[in-house]
């Protein structure tokens, strides 16, 4: 028995077995913000009974996070939501920083969709929370309690007794195969496991304001790396207006907290204050912190629980939805008994090193914003314009070519090549196809929600041969084969199993010729699992299916336990 101490305050009763239990689920996630009800959609879809247990009353109703990038989108199409999600963003949303005369000294403004959507979207947090929340009624396997916060965790026979407490006082128990905690970056259910939380966190903080009506009106977001006070000001969806500012060292709290404070600093940049919508104002500081493990026996950390990072590449809130959907799918092919519990260390080892990375480049971004020194601004305001006018330099920045893309070197993947140039441990890129039945659609869509294999100009049924395409089909995998547009609709010899892809832009083509691997095994994730060429996907498939720690077991018994929901292909 694996028992973790009650968090400070609480009493664990002497004999919780008089707790009445209030529920049994394969997953209880512990808190609702965007990174539990995210994971929550991706478990449901998959029919994972599980409980979201969030100790406020109802979801925070101010902004927070303002940033959503390309793959936060792809993985809200994955759970079938987006659609509802984008009318709350601000597509291709271009950060300018200016210095003390509002000169530009760089621009990012990435215009590639790589992964089907755009890498920069301003987005009012609130409102997406809430659609990720009327999401879960989709789900008869997902519900939400309010007003419930952990107690205690206490690990015994293969699952996790939760001791959970009401507003009231009242406790309950919920016994869970495994639990999440997604309950940032106070989290208790960090506490309870008595994991670190290694880091820093900056002694300089900042005033953060929003306001409705935008009283600027212009688009994007402007980093003021301005010495005498640097600031932020960003455009966010449905006219929300954010102004941060940097709070100095001689300036009491009582004073930052203060409205008159407020009105002078928005005075250098809105000609009528006294007008202005005030959502809130609030002074915070930058954390750069990560738990010494995202995982203890059957309990995991995700999202702010698990790492925290400065707001400079709006990356906190993105950072968190990477963690679910790597996590989701893992615990899903666990659950339904498709994978062996091994399979969620490499939660751990694939998650860890990307986060840090986030880290490192949110916090040097900040020190390089933040000197209220006129000479160090000067000396990083000469650098910043000199390499702004040497066009590769220039290109780096302006497309972001900077940030650090996720890829695993170790975790559910095979390696079959050390070539820089492999694709196995990254994303794999999502153009627009057309199918035989449909037309210009993205391509996850017509892949599904779980794996996908899938080949360039072959049958992947010929290809995997009768053994490994039983096996693959046994786990709900999708097959399909990728072909140039004017071969959509020759009628060959392919396999009832095998969804027959049109390349419509070309860009699947370009991707192939650039890799010798034609064949791909794709993650839940999108992840290339692993690649070969035809001939070895035989062999490839035996070395995924250990590294994957698959356990399909029966094959009836695996097909009956198939994602139940997937999100509706649209055309356009």
């Amino acid at each position: 028995m694996n028992a973790f101490s009650p968090a400070e305050g609480g009493q664990v009763p002497e004999d919780g077995a008089q707790l009445p239990v209030v529920a049994a689920v394969d997953v209880l996630v512990v808190g609702a913000g965007p990174v539990g009800l995210t994971l929550a959609n991706i478990l449901g879809g998959h029919g994972v009974s599980t409980l979201v247990a969030e100790e406020r009353e109802t979801l925070i109703d101010y902004p927070r996070g303002v940033g959503l990038d390309d793959e936060s989108l792809r993985a809200f199409q994955a759970i079938g939501l987006v659609d509802r999600i984008l009318p709350h963003t601000v597509p291709h949303q271009i950060m300018r920083f200016v210095n003390g005369n509002r000169r530009v000294l760089a621009e990012i403004a990435p215009s590639g969709e790589e992964f089907g959507w755009p890498r920069r979207n301003a987005f009012v947090q609130p409102l997406v929370d809430a659609e990720l929340l009327s999401g879960l009624e989709r789900h008869p396997d997902v519900s939400v309690k309010w007003g419930r916060c952990v107690e205690s965790l206490t690990e015994v026979d293969g699952r996790v007794e939760v001791v959970l407490k009401d507003t009231s006082g009242q406790r309950c128990l919920v016994h869970a195969r495994y639990v999440v905690g997604c309950d940032g970056g106070r989290s208790i259910t960090r506490r309870l496991m008595d994991i670190t939380f290694e880091g820093t966190t900056s002694p300089t903080r900042w005033l953060v304001v929003d306001i409705r009506n935008d009283p600027l009106g212009e688009p994007n977001i402007y980093v003021g790396a301005d010495p005498d006070r640097p600031y932020v000001s960003v455009s966010i969806a449905h006219g929300i207006r954010r102004f941060e500012f940097m709070v100095m060292a001689e300036e009491t709290q009582g004073r930052a907290e203060s409205a008159e404070f407020v009105q002078e600093l928005l005075a250098r940049f809105v000609p009528d204050t006294a007008g202005l919508d005030i959502i809130r104002r609030r002074v915070y500081t930058h954390h750069s912190r990560i738990a010494g493990a995202f995982r203890s026996g059957r309990v995991l950390l995700a999202g702010d629980a698990a790492h925290l990072m400065p707001v400079w590449q709006g990356q906190g809130y993105n950072s968190g939805i990477r963690d679910a959907v790597n996590l989701g799918w893992k615990l899903a092919a666990v659950a339904k008994g498709l994978a062996g519990d091994a399979l969620l260390d490499t939660y751990d080892t694939e998650r860890r090193g990307h986060a840090r990375a986030m880290i490192d480049l949110s916090t040097t971004v900040g020190k390089i914003i933040s000197p209220t020194s006129r000479r160090v601004a000067a000396l990083r305001d000469g650098i910043a314009l000199a390499a702004s006018a040497i066009p590769q330099l220039k290109r780096y920045i302006v497309e972001m070519r900077f940030k650090p893309m996720p890829r695993y070197d170790s975790g559910a993947v095979v390696h079959r090549s050390t070539a820089r140039t492999s694709p196995v441990g990254r994303l794999f890129i999502q153009p627009r196809v057309d199918t035989r039945t449909e037309r210009d659609v993205l391509l996850d869509d017509v892949l599904g929600p779980w794996f996908a294999v899938v080949c360039w100009n072959n049958d992947p049924a010929a290809v995997l041969g009768k053994e490994s395409f039983a096996l693959w089909k046994a786990l709900g995998a999708r097959f399909v084969s990728v072909r140039p547009r004017p071969q959509l609709h020759w009628e060959g010899q392919d396999h009832p199993d095998v969804v027959v892809v049109g390349d419509r832009t070309g860009r699947l083509k370009a991707w192939f010729d650039q890799h010798e691997e034609s064949v791909l095994f794709l993650r839940p994730d999108r992840c290339v699992a692993g690649a070969c060429i035809a001939q070895r996907a035989s062999q490839l498939s035996r070395a995924l299916a250990q590294a994957l720690s698959l356990t399909p077991g029966d094959l009836d018994a695996a097909r009956s336990v198939l994602p139940v929901s997937q999100p509706a292909s649209r055309s356009h």
